[in-house]
């Protein structure tokens, strides 16, 4: 019997769009989930390979007893465009190998792999498919405020590191509005039937 091809749908969204929300449930209609940013974390935290190579590149402060040392990554990384690159070429390589044995495992017709930068990197071109969840800007301020206990200015310098929606819908194959969950949620019944074809 040939192997079924398991589609990989790609889920994105900026900041405070609510693409956890969208996630959570397509996992409520069983679809299996890859967040690609929780799975980063793990590996820069667990890959002995990977961990030697951030060190390689940051230096030994990069790690704080054993554990990765956000706030100075951040620091350094983020004003420092060829520190940021040269630090993806190392996790998203491992990332998308660890990616594809967990795809290889699952039974059902379609994944989703959850990934705040799909368009900005081209990951979106490895997937069948791919959803764009949006809200105004206004709405995504007022979540991340809530949610991360910030500033309206530091979320405004985090939206500004991403490309806008506008650049991001023409490449989306499924866009999902999310400002009202009943309507989220038909958005996402009405999108999966047509996966599960």
């Amino acid at each position: 019997m040939k192997h079924k091809k398991v589609k990989v749908v790609g889920l994105t969204g900026g900041i405070g769009s609510g693409k956890s929300t969208v996630a959570k449930m397509f996992t409520k209609l069983e679809v299996p989930i890859y967040i690609a940013d929780d799975e980063a974390k793990k590996l820069m935290h667990e890959d002995v390979e990977v961990k030697n190579q951030i060190i390689a590149l940051l230096g030994e402060d990069a790690y704080l007893n054993d554990q990765l040392n956000r706030t100075y990554i951040a620091d350094i990384v983020f004003n420092d465009k060829k520190l940021l690159e040269k630090l993806n070429a190392i996790v998203h390589p491992a990332v998308a190998n660890h990616f594809l044995s967990w795809k290889n495992k699952q039974k059902s017709n379609y994944v989703i792999k959850e990934a705040a930068i799909l368009f900005e990197n081209g990951g979106y071109k490895k997937c069948d498919f791919t959803i764009l969840v949006t809200a105004p800007e206004e709405i995504r301020i007022n979540r991340v405020i809530k949610r991360d206990r910030t500033t309206k200015s530091k979320v405004l310098e985090r939206l500004k590191n991403q490309w806008a929606d506008t650049e991001k819908i023409p490449l989306a194959d499924f866009v999902i509005k999310n400002t009202d969950l009943e309507k989220t949620w038909l958005q996402v019944n009405k999108i999966h039937n047509k996966l599960i074809l």
